[in-house]
């Protein structure tokens, strides 16, 4: 987590001053990986005169990237709260990464934010970041602004970006100023909604305004009705347009500028509190109350509801929550009640996010974004509230993963530090999945991709100490037999005194997928006595758990005891259970053992011209197609896929598609492993069991 200002004062007044309800803005940043989100946070907080110098991010000295491993990247890798004021409204800026790895820390911050910003690239137009991040605020149905930045840049192309957002997010997009210039000619922004046009930029303006007016006509039935009799809009309606337009997401305006620069940040922060409503001015969100659906306003005098939105770890500082609180005030030095847990938590200091450092303030109103210390057991998704009046709210919900890898200890010191330490960073991102695989004891991390774990490893070794080996999860195969057979073995030993006798004929029968194992016994007479057969059955379960061709458990079979020997004096449990064992063995060697595999059913999104690629490439995963469905553009995907081939799909999917295909999946069913490719598995699990 990152949270930072350079002081406690910021712009025209002090960060820990007292706001108002209606004083507040929640704006997240959203763009794709390199468009400038951090850059833009960077120039916001130096034209409120938070930081004294804007930051690079090539130098590693911005405000929001302070961790080591963003620095060795050079991209943001968690969501960064920035609280400034401008014109006497805080607006607590939240910078989010735009590599789709850690698209969690982007559903946590939509989940403190009332409105997006999405950053462009002018030089580069809408990236697939963008176009997820315009269909997340759509989804989510708030407020948007779109930014075309690095209108500095070679290649800057505002024209070319503009007709992109227009194709692409829609005709509800309108310029509010046009850039004066571009690459090294930029030289600021002039008004779509006041004032005169510059020279030889008046056919522009009159083309954006006309585009504006259109846009924000349909906001109100007078507006529409005068612009259809008009053609225009009067400077002042174009305002009022914009502030309902923008609130209930029928106009998105569009600005330009440059974060390096800082030509057009001014532009973008009137914008911000002008159009962007207060928490006081959203609708109410949903909550549960003793089991009831309630909804609750941003009231600082309603019930307390501070919802936790992300939670940070640290070896030395201990646990920081981060909450926004949706209603009610919360004050330092009280109680509150956490709804998940149903403990009482301590509420020491309460602390306005300010650098690596936290600022001490009295209370936060509704609206406000802040933080509190070493709770005891609230974590990310729960509600801070009271024990008389308690409320929850919904809880975020991740994205599934897609991605897993088996996580092993280094050192033995390792190894007695992995779960407590594994335990505070998935605590930490809660899109980070921890289980213990039951078929193959391996200790698996789910994520959403290889640099996402990849991050989680160099986390652990730098707080905790911890060093991990990362590898492929050992995909879990299974054993079975494919015709009857029958089998005879008799354990016979003699070493002086009491010997050891047990003899015992079996049938195996194959059985259906997923049928599992069945025994039965057709002993007449006594040959096989009747206290005995509990160990011979003992003894099959001991192979089946062990494996007979690969080390793997076998499965879907029926075995049959049709008869044996005993012996008065040698025979013994243990005898006719060593009997059943290694005939089961010798048995399923000679039904023509075959191997199973776990088999995925798979999910993917892909737009259309995507879909020939990704058809041909899991065809040569061993995959069943099993269909195709076109919708808008969009081709569904379903497929059958085995595990083996599936394991890192997610990555290979996003080369593929251009970052655009999505998938999930989970899994279904297991099938047999071609018998080309057996040999191979065999010698690698007996290798493995060598080592």
């Amino acid at each position: 987590m990152r949270c930072t200002t350079h002081s406690g004062v910021i712009g025209e007044a002090p960060i820990v001053d007292q706001f108002t309800t209606q004083q507040i803005r929640n704006v997240v940043l959203l763009a794709h990986s390199g468009a400038g989100k951090t850059s833009l946070a960077e120039a916001m907080l130096h034209a409120t005169q938070a930081i004294n110098r804007p930051g690079r991010v090539e130098d590693g000295n911005t405000a929001s990237d302070f961790e080591p491993e963003e620095h060795r990247r050079q991209t943001s890798l968690q969501l960064a709260v920035l609280p400034c004021v401008w014109k006497g409204v805080k607006i607590n800026v939240i910078d989010t990464p735009g590599y789709a790895d850690f698209l969690g820390e982007t559903v946590s911050a939509l989940r403190a934010a009332d409105a997006a910003v999405i950053v462009l690239s002018a030089p580069s137009g809408v990236e697939v970041g963008a176009e997820i991040a315009w269909q997340r605020v759509r989804d989510r149905g708030i407020p948007t602004i779109v930014f075309v930045n690095k209108m500095d840049r070679e290649h800057a192309d505002y024209e070319a970006t503009m007709a992109q957002v227009r194709s692409r997010f829609g005709s509800r997009c309108a310029p509010i100023n046009l850039p004066i210039g571009a690459e090294s000619s930029f030289s600021g922004v002039a008004s779509c909604v006041s004032g005169s046009a510059p020279a030889g930029m008046e056919d522009a303006i009159a083309t954006a305004k006309d585009q504006l007016g259109e846009a924000v006509a349909e906001t109100d039935d007078d507006l529409t009705m005068k612009f259809l009799d008009e053609g225009e809009l009067s400077d002042e309606e174009i305002a009022q347009g914009l502030s309902i337009g923008v609130r209930t997401g029928q106009t998105v305006p569009v600005l330009a500028g440059s974060s390096t620069t800082e030509m057009g940040i001014g532009e973008l922060m009137d914008a911000i509190v002008s159009y962007i409503p207060s928490p006081a001015d959203v609708p109410a969100v949903k909550a549960t109350k003793g089991g009831a659906d309630v909804e609750l306003t941003a009231d600082a005098n309603g019930p307390l509801a501070a919802f936790i939105f992300k939670t940070t770890a640290d070896p030395f500082v201990g646990k920081l929550s981060f909450f926004r609180v949706m209603s009610g005030t919360l004050s330092a030095n009280s109680e509150a009640f956490d709804s998940g847990s149903g403990e009482t938590e301590r509420i020491g200091q309460v602390f306005v996010p300010v650098g690596k450092k936290q600022e001490s303030v009295a209370s936060l109103a509704a609206g406000d974004i802040g933080s509190v210390s070493k709770l005891a057991h609230a974590v990310t998704g729960d509600t801070l509230t009271t024990k008389a009046d308690p409320v929850s709210l919904p809880r975020v919900e991740y994205p599934e993963p897609v991605f897993r890898i088996a996580v092993h200890p280094k050192s033995k010191a390792d190894l007695e530090k992995l779960s407590s330490s594994l335990a505070r960073l998935t605590e930490e991102d809660p899109s980070l999945v921890l289980n213990r695989d039951q078929a193959t004891a391996e200790l698996v991390i789910a994520g959403q991709g290889n640099t996402h774990v990849e991050v989680m490893a160099e986390r652990a070794k730098r707080k905790f100490g911890v060093e991990l080996e990362l590898a492929a999860p050992r995909v879990a195969y299974r054993e079975t037999i494919s015709r009857i057979t029958n089998v005879e073995y008799k354990h016979k030993k003699q070493t002086g005194g009491h010997g050891q006798y047990g003899h015992v004929l079996l049938r195996l029968e194959p059985r259906g997928r997923g049928e599992g194992f069945e025994f039965a016994s057709e002993v007449v007479g006594g040959n096989v006595p009747r206290e005995y057969i509990p160990a011979v059955e003992k003894g099959i379960h001991k192979t089946m758990e062990e494996g007979a061709l690969a080390g793997f458990p076998i499965v879907d079979v029926k075995v049959v005891l049709t008869d044996g020997s005993s012996h008065s004096v040698d025979s013994s449990g243990q005898s006719f259970e060593i009997a059943g064992s290694m005939a089961m063995k010798k048995g399923v060697v000679e039904a023509s053992p075959t191997l199973l595999e776990p088999v995925m059913r798979m999910a993917i999104e892909t737009p259309e011209q995507y879909a020939g690629a990704v058809v041909s490439d899991l065809n040569t995963r061993r995959a069943h197609i099993s269909g195709m469905t076109p919708v808008g553009g969009v081709a569904h995907i379903e497929a059958e896929v085995p595990q083996s081939e599936a394991q890192q799909y997610s990555t290979h999917l996003r080369a593929l598609t251009q970052g655009r295909g999505t998938l999930s999946m989970q899994f279904d069913h297991y099938g047999e492993v071609p018998a080309y490719l057996t040999p191979k598995i065999v010698e690698e699990s007996q290798e493995l069991a060598k080592a």
